[in-house]
């Protein structure tokens, strides 16, 4: 029996020993939480600036999303994971013909200048390894590997303090396609971590051999290489992407020796899930959900941010005039990407688009610049942004009879101008918390005039949306609403703007609106509801993931506001719309709730929007 027990604790002690072997102890999530303070003193110029410009350019720039005569959509800057080229194919064909001999890097700036930015973000290092400045650690890069044979990191950081920017990196720190002895390659070395992934999220805790693989990159390439980073270049923001990619423990090493090597650098919430300065959103917003605190939208012109000649949908410079306002009265910041091409030059269409939200920024900086969220509900017209005492309207839509109402605002006017011409003072009236101003008819811009009011103190708002009973409808979007019962925002990407998690009964979404005078509307709720499906791997954003077995959508729900009650079946399908019949709402607050009545998918179905269009 004591020799069982002998037995028994020196088996104990070896897998102890062993465990401690496999995991390095670094500090924990909790101990590189970042607190209020310490985020004040470093956001301070980031808050101020609230829109910056994101480059990513690289090797795969010179490839422009095509490899081998086959072109491949999606992410420019993934067209080595796509094609699956060999890494010696990679290295002797790409990155050594690299040789942007158009590069410029203070008409870069420049443009960015131009644009109204605050910041700058380039790409030192992405996925496939490289590094695009003169690293010591690695060979891997730009100035011993190209043709080229300069650091565009030194020439953009010194440009950045010319022109007065903020200048940081974009480094990808948790997988490396281009590495033997790093995570993330599946095709030449069998790596875990990028396209190969198990069921279980937490896959590399089952899987030693990676572990001890990724602190080796962690110890030998990683935290050299953002150190190298922060010492040589002295960065103000480190911007970190796919975290899921490494266990916490790992993460949080990183994130301890980056706060050693410059504690007043911003670091961004992708290195740790939550546990940065600021958080980020999901990649090419269109919508946004609401986020607590700091964060930052990330969207890009086209819908690539690697250059890519395949993708020419590229956007409308007064999208992203409107997302910036958008984000700025929920809180947040944009940091708005364009993918150089391979010989350095800006694609012309990059050009008009920044430019164009130069010259608005011009006129109308000030609304966006220092400020921060409204304390307005939703407008019918548009967004609202404060800066102190000073409320500015971004009017998306403007009134052709002239009259702006601005529902739920309670403050004293001391006075109202158009920031395209403050000299001409606009009449205000007050109805209730209602305040009426008198603009002219014509719009001063087409895509989103702003109209500053100055009060006495601070204004404040009403906790419930006015309905306009002229306008051609009234959108309630989603991600708008309070959710319950576990539902949850989507991204907020062009086809992801729902709520999701519908999954339980008690699920429900709500909405707090108002109507001034009885006004009858039509009622019609927007949503996705998918089918089921098997197992299998999706493209995510830097690999395969699993996308699970699952039944899809289907049950019914009713709309509850006032005494009417709604119900419907849910139809399976993309993009339905169900038209719930008219109701009748007299003046006063109503609670607009969707709630559930009977799920028998695996979820209820996928809510875009409510609409409310006035019957005349």
């Amino acid at each position: 029996m004591k020799k069982s027990i002998q037995l028994f604790f020196a088996i104990l002690v070896l897998l102890t020993i062993s465990a401690s072997a496999q995991t390095k102890r670094g500090p924990s999530v909790e101990e590189m939480r970042t607190t209020p303070q310490e985020a004040d003193a470093r956001l301070g110029w980031w808050r101020e600036a609230r829109f910056g410009m994101f480059v990513h350019w690289g090797v795969y720039s010179d490839l422009s999303g095509t490899w081998n005569g086959v072109k491949y959509g999606g992410y420019g800057e993934h067209i080595q994971r796509m094609a699956k080229i060999p890494i010696p194919v990679y290295r002797s064909q790409v990155a050594a013909n690299f040789n942007p001999t158009k590069f410029d890097a203070e008409a870069w700036i420049k443009l960015a200048k131009k644009a109204g930015v605050g910041y700058f973000i380039i790409t030192a290092k992405h996925h496939d390894g490289f590094a695009m400045f003169n690293s010591a650690v690695s060979d891997f890069n730009i100035v011993k590997a190209t043709r080229f044979g300069r650091d565009p990191m030194t020439e953009l950081s010194a440009a950045c303090k010319k022109y007065g920017i903020k200048f940081g990196f974009y480094y990808s720190h948790a997988f490396d396609w281009g590495e033997e002895n790093a995570p993330g390659n599946d095709w030449d070395y069998n790596n875990p971590g990028g396209d190969k992934l198990l069921s279980t999220f937490n896959w590399w805790q089952k899987d030693t051999v990676f572990l001890r693989k990724a602190q080796k990159y962690v110890d030998e390439k990683s935290i050299p290489q953002i150190v190298e980073l922060i010492k040589n270049y002295d960065p103000d923001i480190m911007w970190f992407d796919t975290p899921h990619k490494l266990p916490d423990s790992e993460n949080c090493r990183i994130m301890a020796a980056a706060r050693k090597a410059k504690p007043s650098m911003i670091i961004n919430g992708r290195l740790v899930y939550s546990i940065g300065d600021y958080q980020n959103t999901n990649d090419c917003p269109f919508d946004f959900y609401p986020v607590a605190g700091d964060w930052e939208g990330v969207p890009t012109t086209n819908n690539s941010y690697g250059y890519n000649k395949n993708d020419m949908n590229f956007k409308p410079y007064g999208h992203f005039i409107c997302l910036l306002a958008k984000a700025v009265a929920r809180g947040g910041n944009i940091l708005m990407n364009m993918g150089p091409k391979g010989d350095g030059e800006v694609d012309v269409n990059d050009v008009r688009i920044f430019e164009s939200i130069g010259k608005w920024m011009e006129k109308y900086g000030e609304s966006i610049k220092g400020c921060g969220r409204t304390p307005l509900q939703v407008q019918v017209w548009g967004e609202s942004t404060l800066k102190g005492k000073t409320l500015y309207l971004h009017v998306f839509e403007w009134p052709s009879d002239g009259k702006l109402t601005v529902g739920g605002v309670k403050g004293k006017v001391k006075s109202a101008y158009l920031l395209s011409n403050r000299n001409q003072q606009l009449k205000t009236s007050y109805k209730g918390v209602d305040l009426t101003i008198q603009v002219p008819k014509v719009a001063p811009d087409t895509v989103n005039s702003v109209v500053a009011i100055e009060f006495a103190d601070v204004p404040t708002g009403d906790a419930y949306r006015l309905l306009s009973p002229t306008i051609s409808q009234n959108l309630l979007r989603s991600l708008d609403a309070e959710v319950f019962g576990g539902v949850k925002w989507a991204s907020g990407q062009k086809n992801d703007n729902y709520v999701r998690n519908w999954t339980k009964q008690e699920g429900a979404i709500c909405w707090k609106i108002r109507v001034a005078k009885t006004c009858n509307f039509q009622l019609l709720v927007n949503y996705d509801a998918p089918a089921g499906n098997k197992k299998r791997f999706v493209d995510g954003d830097a690999g395969k993931e699993i996308q699970k077995e699952n039944k899809g959508s289907g049950g019914s729900y009713k709309v509850i506001i006032g005494r009417d009650n709604f119900v419907q079946n849910v139809k399976v399908g993309k993009n339905q719309q169900d038209d719930l019949g008219v109701v009748t709402l007299k003046p006063g607050n109503y609670d607009l709730w969707i709630k559930t009545v009977e799920i028998i998918g695996d979820e209820l179905f996928r809510c875009q929007n409510l609409v409310l269009k006035p019957i005349k």
